[in-house]
Parts: C-alpha cells; sequence; structure tokens
C-alpha cells in the first residue's frame, strides 16, 4: 500500500500521497454505528517545532520593539553582542589558565605578553568572525576597493608595520628586558621598561611619568642598559689636589671615604668585564699632572643602578671630610705673575686707607 493512503471504513481511499517531509492532511469518517465522531482533520509539520519557537520569540519582541524595527534583525544584533561579549570573557578566562605555564615555556615577561595578547586577539577575532554575519557583515562591505585598501595601506599602515617589524626585531635582539633600567643616551632620560609590545616600547622614568616610544624610533638609538647581566655599576670621581701636599695620604684618604659608604661595594673579588678584571674595592689613580695640581680619579662600585646619584654624593662627602683636616688641598685655578730684569717696567701705585694717614700715601 501506498504510504500516506488513508482508506476508508468501506475500504475507499480517501487521501493522495504526499512527498516526505511535506505537509499532509488526513481525513476519517466514522460509520453511522460506530460511536465515533462525524469527522476529524490532523495536521503535522516536520520543522514546526522551531517556527513555533521563532513565531513566539517573534511575537514578543513585537510588542517591545517599534513597528519598523524588524524583529529579526533585533535577534541577530542581540546575539552578535552576546557572542563578542563571552568571548572577552573567555579569552580573559583562556590567558588566565594558560598564562603561568606560557610564561613558565618562555621565561621572558615581555614574549609572554606578546603570545597571551596575540591569544586574546585571536579569540576576538573568531568571536567577530562569527558574528559579523548575523548582522549582514560580510567581507565584500568590509574591505574596501583595491585603490582604497592601497592607498591606506601605504599612508596610514606603513608606520604601523615598520613599528610592528621592529618590535619583532626587539623580542627577538633582547636589548633590554621588562624591569631593566635603561637610559636614552640622546636624551639622557633613565628610567625601567615597564611594557614592550610588537608597536612600542614603555619606558617610566625616575621622574614619575611615562614615555611611549614606537619600536621604529628606539631601535635606531643608543640605549644605555643598567641591569642587563649585571647590576654593578662602576663609577669615577676625578680630584686635583696641589703639588705640596702629601699625595699618598690623599690616595688612602679617598679610598676610605668610599669604602665607608654603605651603596658602595667596599672589596672582595675581581669584577670580570669581558675578558678584563678589575678590583673591586675602591681604587684611587693618579690620572694625570695637570696645570694647577695632580689630577686623581677614583674608581669604584656601587651595588645596583638604581640610585646612582645618591651614591655620588654620599661618596663626595666623605672625601671632602676626610680631607678637610689632613695635609691634603684641592686645587683651584690660580695664577702667579712674575716679573724679572727682562719683564720690563710696570708702575705700581698704593693708597692707605687707615685713619691717621691723611688719605692717600705716596706714589
Amino acid at each position: 500500500m501506498p504510504a500516506g493512503a488513508v482508506f476508508d471504513q468501506d475500504g475507499t481511499n480517501t487521501s493522495a500521497t504526499t512527498a516526505p517531509g511535506a505537509e499532509t492532511t488526513t481525513t476519517s469518517t466514522g460509520g453511522a454505528g460506530d460511536g465515533s465522531n462525524p469527522g476529524t482533520t490532523t495536521t503535522t509539520d516536520d520543522a514546526g517545532g522551531v517556527d513555533a519557537v521563532s513565531d513566539v520569540l517573534a511575537g514578543q519582541l513585537d510588542r517591545i520593539v517599534p513597528e519598523w524595527f524588524p524583529s529579526d534583525q533585533l535577534v541577530n544584533l542581540v546575539l552578535a553582542v552576546a557572542i563578542i561579549v563571552f568571548a572577552w570573557y573567555l579569552s580573559k578566562l583562556v590567558v588566565r589558565l594558560f598564562g603561568r605555564t606560557i610564561a613558565q615555556r618562555l621565561q621572558r615577561p615581555s614574549v609572554t605578553r606578546t603570545v597571551l595578547r596575540m591569544v586574546r586577539l585571536g579569540v576576538m577575532g573568531l568571536a567577530f568572525a562569527i558574528a559579523a554575519p548575523l548582522v549582514g557583515l560580510g567581507l565584500g562591505n568590509v574591505l574596501l576597493s583595491v585603490t582604497v585598501f592601497s592607498a591606506v595601506l601605504g599612508i596610514v599602515l606603513a608606520p604601523i608595520v615598520g613599528s610592528i617589524i621592529n618590535g619583532v626585531f626587539v623580542l627577538a635582539d633582547q636589548p633590554y628586558e621588562i624591569g631593566d633600567m635603561i637610559q636614552l643616551a640622546d636624551r639622557q632620560t633613565t628610567g625601567f621598561v615597564e611594557d614592550i609590545t610588537i608597536r612600542y616600547t614603555k619606558i617610566f622614568t625616575l621622574d614619575n611619568t611615562f614615555l611611549v616610544i614606537d619600536n621604529s624610533s628606539i631601535r635606531g638609538r643608543d640605549v644605555i642598559n643598567y641591569s642587563a647581566e649585571d647590576e654593578r655599576t662602576r663609577l669615577s670621581l676625578s680630584i686635583i689636589v696641589t703639588y705640596e701636599g702629601d699625595l699618598d695620604e690623599a690616595r688612602e684618604l679617598i679610598e676610605d671615604a668610599a669604602k665607608e659608604v654603605d651603596l658602595v661595594i667596599p672589596g672582595g673579588p675581581d669584577i670580570r668585564i669581558g675578558a678584563a678584571r678589575y678590583p673591586a674595592a675602591p681604587t684611587c689613580y693618579i690620572d694625570d699632572y695637570a696645570d694647577h695640581g695632580v689630577k686623581l680619579t677614583l674608581r669604584y662600585w656601587a651595588k645596583q643602578p638604581y640610585k646612582l646619584l645618591t651614591v655620588r654624593s654620599r661618596v663626595q662627602e666623605n672625601v671632602w671630610t676626610k680631607l678637610e683636616d689632613a695635609d691634603v688641598e684641592i686645587a683651584y685655578p690660580h695664577s702667579h705673575v712674575v716679573f724679572d730684569e727682562t719683564s720690563g717696567e710696570l708702575p705700581v701705585s698704593m693708597q692707605s686707607d687707615s685713619p691717621g694717614t691723611g688719605g692717600r700715601g705716596p706714589d
């Protein structure tokens, strides 16, 4: 018997065969003596459940939104916003779950932050790709024409792409790391590296200000890194003492003055720089025989580079105190004028202002 056929009690076929998935109507007629209803009609829809939910939701939205606003567009807009919000919190959760593992494997804060930013960006990009079709944004609507896109790429994106490329080199070359104390040699700005991205480097200066420099600019500058390998920093102090003073005593007192500062390394094993080794204790050298005295240069090591000006100030205070009562005098520029028989004549006049002299004395 064909599918979908229905027969009366008397064997007569009263329904037609229908295609699968289509709506079917079946009619049955009861006999006079069977006690059944005169007739019933039954309708079945295969996709009725989904359509019913959509119709109910659309009907409820019709009461809320204005008549001119399509309900379907509002549903898609709400769904798109929900996807983006969900992706935002999902990206934060992914960073929280895998951030420590990534940091332990990479062991570099700057690269770790860059990777985590890319992870969050990937999650959000996937969310936007899913949500865009819901609000009617296709690939053709997002991309510009070839001419306009080329102009934007050449004018606007070229500096950004350059910064990104230089940022990759900064992360690869490792001239500095987050937390390092660096100095820009061209502008004498010193601070701590706060953040490194593929576009810029953020420096927290010692003046309590932020300095943001794009990576394409900072790669062309001379950067002094005070804390890359070894935090110990060598400083120097030049002093000119007179020729008449005790030179050995002056050198000993200057060295002792530096050792008494708690921020200075007082001694220990030699400090290695490259293939050379230098004494760790403060050492005073005879640098030069200058015009007005002997130039002494003190070399000493600061334990940390974070307060170099404070270290220099304390060392100079101790040097001044040590030399004040010693047989050593700090030289200053002065000149002696000597006349002899070959110098010619120089007229000299004297004047006395003491009481009782009557004013001006003899010439």
